[in-house]
């Protein structure tokens, strides 16, 4: 059975795999969205024990949110996590705000989006500028004592930022960019993070795809290519990591599972990871990231895998 995590000082408990759910009504984010299969998503991770799901307001512009809360009305409200995200503002181009009434504001709107009277982690989804972030989170601790939400986070700050917003002790978690061809929130984030008793929530897992395996090494992408504003789909760096993932995949083959199943249990024993929230456009995709759940990976066979990526170009 997969230990679950208690988000940082809150008293929010959740499972090491949860669901992000940027492709459930993010339409202004992705082409093609169908919300019917955004619903689909949301059952077959709360069917397949999936409990932690992860929106924010920039995803469809509310609709994600929406489409979770018509979900959760045929679900037991409290044996889900919700973690939504707020700070683009829509009466100033989307652009970040970070402002304490604002942030109240957003809170209440994005409860009548979820049909909830309750969100289990908020986050500040970005940071803007002038906004000191103590103040930002000092709003939100008062959300707290209030019961609109259970912990606070913060996503896409920079370590001062982190810092800053810290002052007062009241942040849960940090949201933000993490895989294991992208580390660098190890050098500075991470021992800070471990010190405060602050939880950590990787996106962008699977790296947009490279870790899952499906390439070659030999792919050529053009200009109109979106892989080709992409680091890891460049030239050496692509061809390493691709290298790397054949390693990966003897690895998964021993387990019987596919790379994307390996990956994810790595950042399941990753003691630093406390949430791992992969996306996904179709419900078979959620069923196919929870067997990651039964995955055990033992200490050699994860230290192999985090050395494989170490040297990238």
């Amino acid at each position: 059975m997969t230990t679950n995590v208690t988000i940082g000082h809150s008293n929010v408990v959740t499972g090491p795999l949860g669901l992000g759910t940027n492709k459930v009504g993010g339409h202004n984010l992705f082409a093609h969205l169908n919300d019917d299969d955004g619903r689909a998503v949301v059952r077959a991770a709360l069917n397949n024990g999936i409990t932690t799901l992860d929106t924010a307001y920039m995803y469809g512009v509310g609709r994600s949110e929406e489409l979770i809360g018509e979900v959760l009305r045929d679900y037991h409200r409290d044996e889900v996590v919700i973690a939504d995200k707020a700070a683009q503002d829509p009466d100033n181009d989307l652009r970040p705000n970070n402002r304490p009434e604002f942030l109240v504001e957003a809170v209440d709107q994005a409860l009548q989006r979820l049909g909830t009277d309750y969100i289990d982690i908020f986050y500040i989804h970005f940071p803007d500028a002038d906004t000191p972030k103590y103040e930002a989170v000092g709003a939100l601790h008062q959300l707290k004592e209030a019961g609109k939400i259970r912990a606070i986070g913060v996503s896409n700050f920079s370590i001062e930022q982190v810092r800053e917003a810290n002052q007062d002790g009241y942040v849960d978690v940090v949201e933000d960019a993490y895989s294991l061809v992208q580390r660098e929130a190890e050098e500075q984030l991470f021992p800070y993070l471990q010190d405060q008793g602050i939880s950590f929530v990787p996106y962008y897992p699977l790296a947009s795809g490279v870790l899952t395996g499906k390439y070659t090494g030999n792919e050529h992408f053009g200009p109109d290519d979106w892989q080709s504003h992409n680091r890891n789909f460049k030239a050496d760096r692509f061809r390493a990591i691709t290298a790397g993932m054949a390693k990966v995949r003897a690895i998964a083959d021993d387990h019987h599972v596919t790379p994307s199943q390996l990956v994810l249990a790595w950042y399941i024993k990753n003691p630093a990871v406390a949430v791992v929230i992969p996306g996904a456009r179709k419900a078979e995709q959620v069923k196919q990231n929870a067997v990651s759940l039964d995955v055990k990976l033992n200490d050699s066979e994860y230290q192999a895998i985090d050395r494989i990526f170490n040297d990238l170009p």
